[in-house]
């Protein structure tokens, strides 16, 4: 009955509106995009599409007072008069005089600083003004590609059936075309719920569209705006320490207010900074209109080339408040010959400035979706839709909706679905997919000569790995199954290896999911696996360094995990383990074959013929518990998606416990807990911290396979983005525990604000990261590191390098050396 209600109110609403649309053109017949248009002494407004046509929603048509305001042309304020429902209303836009002469505040001194040293003085309160809101809020958000190849680096692009017959035969066309409408409720700094009552994605009846309010507040009264990294705003507190102004003259709008702009310009050209121009009302000195550029490289993106940023503001007389009534946020980038390009058009209309919003107006749930919000039909949006569709956006919805059916149809799928199946004999060496789109299952083969497929270790020599999986899924209710199997040959030890898991999630709610596991394989003392397949490999054939240690591992396990509450995940597992010692049983490496590898028994590197370990068996279990404190999450009907806090910091409890053991000593308990934390420091980078403490009982005579191990590193190379969690010098079981322990991991990445200043050394588009490690354990010297490194490092877009310096020490005991980062064998592991 609520939603019949709200329907009914709406629909009312719409019908009580009357329509003025048209097309905005220059002198010459030219049309213009994004004019800002709106109903004088109102919040009601609109902006025009690319094709310069524009339609805006009034309360009834009678001496309405209409507003075209456009950057670079003089405001138009225009009074339409009629009985109708619907007015045509074209306007031609005159070019904007700038004045100079009746702004030069000193002939001694640049005019522009001094507007901008008004605007920062003012900008707090300019800021106020608009910190309580409600309003209503439009997005329409398009992606296209431009000359999308088959391959890249020899490996076949699939972007789906739905994509690909999006794309004409140059592999050009629209990937994604959504809009929504919604009503927001903000409060200054970052509170906010949207409800989303209309909301659509073309070729997809889903139709649940990612545009939300929350992506589009990009505040100029704030000292930074977030882009990836923090950008310098125009008028923030040190923004003259990154740019300088030049004044490019003033002009007058429909309210006598006298405007000023004010060219941008970056001093350094690799800070994180805008360019481009901000337009300054004199007096109150608030913003009245931004057009900046955002070069990638500037946000540490290299795939991105330039971004662009509009925001108009329009001014109500009555209140006296400039806010933001449209934003157009536009970017390019690309890639291995691709052309990618996007735009996302915002409008704000009917605000209402509360001076205080209900105590449970903003809660967890930032975005809603209305029950119906994906089934409003074409003369809805028709109706309602604030900015007109261009031709090719038009063209495009009607292309996919009216193939969406035939696309979902059984008969349509199984021929895609034909096509993409076929069997090659070279499938058996690479890897091969079967898929059933209409049936929703799928089936793959995960090939021979995979990336990681073939490995080197000591215990099994060269060994070879594949597996098999299928999976079910549902959408709408967000379940899923699936079974898998892995098949593991040691040529050396000529031992076969199998697993098999099988994992059922029941919903995309709470993400309630259950799993079996069980079979052989060999596994590392270090559960965390710190050395890679492939970093070992390397080491031991080409350096005769076999740092993984493994034994062999027959175990059945059921896993349980579900969000309990929000913010609240809990991870249960009940083992049965039987552990069994390994010896090498090769020698062999591609260089230095006088050289013998150590043993396989991490505590006695020499010793041949004593393992680490006696064989045995026990049961253990586990609980562990994630905190997201102040979790905020989207709803939809579909399935829930959370959001991290960045303000607060995830907590980690964990408890272990060991019986049922072959042989009591093997028994224990264990507690633990982590707090990771990233802590912005604005514009000068983002220091990352990693703290654990645990603490064993019952553990003096347990195996060394359930110690504490920490994340060491001997090989010099590093494998993941960031080390927070890795001791980059410490062998890896040299400080193994079965006492209490506590680690502390903090790591500084500057994000350009100290490198962006270094002649020579700012070509390199690089960032520096400093960082401190330190593990304390009983009766033993704290270990100690500290690094100093530059990320972000490589060639053209590709930043995959890192390198550090290290310098460790424990107990008298000092080491140097570097470790070159390879961010790429992250993902191929």
């Amino acid at each position: 009955m609520k939603n019949i209600t709200i329907l009914a109110f709406l629909i009312f609403s719409i019908s009580n509106f009357a329509q003025i649309k048209g097309t905005v053109t220059d002198e010459k017949g030219n049309p213009l995009p994004f004019v800002s248009i709106f109903e004088e002494g109102t919040y009601r407004g609109t902006t025009s599409n690319e094709q310069g046509q524009y339609q805006l929603q009034v309360k009834e048509i009678g001496k309405n007072k209409i507003v075209f305001q456009y950057l670079g042309f003089k405001t138009q304020k225009l009074t339409v008069s009629s009985d109708s429902k619907i007015l045509t209303l074209d306007v031609k836009m005159q070019e904007e005089s700038f004045a100079l002469n009746e702004v030069v505040i000193d002939p001694k001194n640049n005019p522009a600083n001094a507007i901008i040293k008004n605007a920062i003085a003012n900008r707090k309160e300019n800021s106020e003004k608009t910190a309580r809101f409600t309003a209503d809020f439009y997005s329409k958000g398009i992606l296209k590609v431009k000359d999308l190849p088959k391959k890249i680096l020899g490996q076949k692009v699939d972007l789906g059936p739905d994509l690909s017959s999006n794309l004409d035969s140059t592999g050009t066309g629209i990937l994604y075309l959504s809009e929504t409408i919604s009503k927001i409720s903000y409060q200054k700094p970052d509170k906010l719920k949207e409800t989303i009552i209309a909301s659509k994605i073309s070729g997809n009846n889903k139709g649940f569209s990612y545009n939300t309010a929350a992506l589009s507040t990009y505040d100029f009264y704030d000292n930074t705006l977030e882009f990836d990294i923090n950008l310098i705003s125009p008028i923030a507190n040190n923004a003259f320490s990154y740019y300088k102004y030049k004044l490019e003259g003033s002009f007058y709008d429909d309210n006598k207010n006298q405007i000023y702009k004010i060219k941008v310009i970056p001093k350094r050209d690799k800070e994180p900074v805008f360019e481009g121009y901000i337009y300054i009302v004199d007096d109150s000195f608030a913003i009245y209109a931004v057009d900046v550029d955002i070069k990638g490289y500037r946000v540490k993106n290299e795939f991105t080339e330039s971004m662009t940023l509009k925001q108009s503001f329009s001014y109500n007389s009555k209140n006296k408040i400039w806010s933001k009534n449209a934003q157009t946020l536009s970017f390019n980038a690309g890639g291995f010959g691709v052309k990618f390009s996007g735009q996302f058009n915002y409008v704000y209309s009917n605000y209402e400035f509360p001076d205080s919003f209900a105590k449970k107006t903003f809660g967890n749930e930032i975005v809603a979706f209305d029950l119906n919000a994906n089934k409003k039909d074409d003369s809805y949006w028709n109706e309602i839709r604030p900015i007109p569709l261009t031709l090719e956006e038009s063209t495009d919805y009607t292309k996919k909706d009216s193939l969406q059916t035939i696309r979902k149809s059984k008969k349509y799928t199984d021929s895609i679905d034909a096509k993409n199946n076929k069997f090659k004999v070279l499938n058996i060496l690479g890897a091969y997919d079967y898929k059933n789109t209409f049936k929703k299952y799928s089936f793959a083969f995960d090939g021979l000569l995979s990336p990681t497929s073939l490995s080197f270790n000591t215990v099994q020599g060269f060994n070879l790995g594949t597996g098999f999986s299928f999976k079910k899924w549902n959408e709408e209710t967000g379940k899923s199954t699936s079974i898998s199997t892995d098949f593991n040959y040691g040529f050396s030890d000529e031992r076969l290896r199998v697993t098999g898991q099988f994992t059922h999630r029941f919903n995309a709610i709470n993400y309630a999911t259950i799993s079996a596991y069980g079979g052989t394989k060999t596994a590392q003392f270090n559960s965390a696996e710190p050395i890679s397949k492939l970093v070992n490999s390397v080491s031991s054939l080409f350096f005769k360094d076999n740092y993984m240690k493994l034994y062999n591992l027959e175990f059945a396990q059921v896993n349980y995990t579900q969000d309990i509450a929000n913010g609240i995940n809990l991870n249960a597992k009940l083992a049965y383990e039987q552990r069994k010692p390994l010896f090498n049983t090769t020698d062999y490496s591609f260089f230095k074959r006088d050289d013998i590898y150590s043993s396989n028994n991490p505590l006695a590197p020499d010793d041949f013929s004593t393992p680490a370990f006696s064989q045995h068996h026990l049961m253990k279990a586990n609980l562990n518990f994630r905190f997201n404190f102040g979790n905020k999450y989207i709803s939809r009907p579909d399935g829930r998606y959370n959001f991290k806090d960045e303000k607060y910091p995830t907590v980690y409890l964990a408890f272990e416990k060991a019986f049922a053991a072959s042989e009591k000593n093997y028994e224990f308990e264990r507690i633990g807990t982590a707090v990771q934390y990233d802590l912005k420091l604005n514009n000068k980078g983002i220091l990352g911290m990693n703290f654990k403490a645990g603490k064993f009982f019952n553990a003096e005579n347990i195996s060394f396979i359930d110690y504490r191990h920490f994340n060491g590193n001997q090989t010099h190379i590093g494998t993941s983005d960031r080390y927070l969690n890795v001791f980059n010098l410490m062998p890896y079981y040299a400080n193994s525990t079965n006492d209490s322990y506590f680690e502390m991991h903090l790591e500084h990445n500057d994000m350009g604000f100290i490198m962006n200043k270094i002649p020579l050394l700012n070509l390199l588009k690089a960032t520096m990261n400093l960082g401190f490690h330190s593990l304390a354990i009983p009766d033993r010297k704290p270990y100690t590191e500290f690094t100093v490194g530059l990320d972000n490092l490589g060639f053209g877009k590709f930043k995959l390098f890192r390198v550090d310096y290290v310098h460790s020490y424990q107990g008298g005991m000092q080491q140097n050396g570097v470790v070159f980062g390879l961010k790429i064998l992250n993902v191929l592991n």
